[in-house]
């Protein structure tokens, strides 16, 4: 039942073969052995991303309010109308994921903000509350716990016995919902990053995009619609009238830790509304350019600077390892 209940409510799921050893996973760097671990999880499919494989991309704006520019120099606070391209995706390492499965949870958001000058800012963040642990070494190790853990396992598994020694893990699992739209779903940064200001002040913070309305609806319900509900949903939605989001920042308080992604702040936590995205176009041929697209967390600008969560670092290796391999 744990593993059931990991496998498909991480997203993480689905079993290609057998297990794989630690052994086996550890050549290379921990960068190739997430995405080695993803491959041995969901198989490979070539030309897609070893998670988060279906997407849609499109196009639109940010407009930064003024308390932004107030708490960080970065240029994308600087009030401009700021150009990016967005792509929303299912988790998981399945192309065809059908949009409802429960497979399909946490769902993504990665937006690029293209500045005037040439350069590009990333953010990337997800509909999980917080992340089921704190480095990519367990990221891999829980990967690998799960691949080992068929339902036939001696007991108990290897997925139990990670569980036992990471108790966060099932309770981000916990955390995700099924949308009934992706303009519907809030996303969060479940890592912590900094502002710095103009006078050199600095201020750690977490993002969130908050849609206009929240709606979840049930696994039920969810499994009951078409394989690309949300996909077909937020294009014809799009079509119609620009879709918005409000970029905010949850600062940390005095004594939150910046290094752990599995620990969410307080929800008294000051949030600050950062700006204004508004999504405008869905592309016509989002397929052939996801595929040229590198979402990097720690692809920053002067104002923003990374904290001390390990888990930044990890996330742009392996991002990079597996567009290294859909790109040959």
């Amino acid at each position: 039942m744990l593993r059931k209940s990991l496998l498909l409510s991480i997203g993480f799921g689905m079993l290609f073969g057998g297990g794989v050893s630690l052994a086996e996973a550890q050549s290379g760097s921990v960068p190739t052995q997430i995405v080695d671990a993803l491959n041995k999880v969901w198989g490979v499919h070539p030309g897609f991303r070893a998670n988060h494989a279906k997407g849609i991309v499109g196009q639109g704006t940010f407009k930064a309010s003024a308390d932004a520019a107030s708490l960080s120099k970065a240029a994308i606070f600087s009030g401009d109308t700021i150009p990016v391209t967005i792509r929303f995706s299912d988790s998981g390492g399945l192309p065809n994921v059908p949009d409802g499965s429960k497979l399909a949870v946490p769902h993504g958001l990665a937006i690029k903000f293209r500045l005037k000058d040439g350069s590009e800012t990333d953010m990337v963040i997800n509909s999980l509350k917080f992340f089921p642990v704190g480095t990519g070494e367990d990221f891999r190790d829980l990967l690998l716990a799960i691949a080992a853990s068929p339902p036939n396992a001696p007991q108990p598994t290897k997925l139990a016995l990670f569980v036992k020694t990471h108790p966060r893990v099932p309770l981000a699992s916990a955390s995700v919902h099924q949308p009934d739209s992706l303009a519907d779903e809030q996303y969060n940064g479940v890592d912590a990053f900094v502002f710095v200001d103009k006078n050199g002040k600095k201020q750690a913070f977490r993002y969130i995009a908050a849609p206009e309305k929240l709606v979840h609806i049930s696994d039920e319900e969810a499994a009951k619609k078409s394989p690309n509900y949300l996909f077909d949903e937020i294009a014809t939605r799009v079509a119609k009238a620009p879709v918005k989001f409000h970029l905010q920042a949850q600062l940390a308080a005095p004594g939150d830790v910046t290094k752990d992604p599995t620990i969410p702040w307080a929800a008294t936590n000051k949030v600050v509304d950062l700006g204004v995205l508004t999504i405008d176009k869905i592309d016509s041929d989002s397929l052939a350019e996801q595929k040229k697209l590198i979402f990097l967390p720690g692809a920053l600008i002067p104002g923003i600077e990374e904290s001390d969560d390990p888990l930044i670092d990890a996330r742009d290796g392996a991002y990079a390892v597996s567009f290294g391999r859909r790109s040959q």
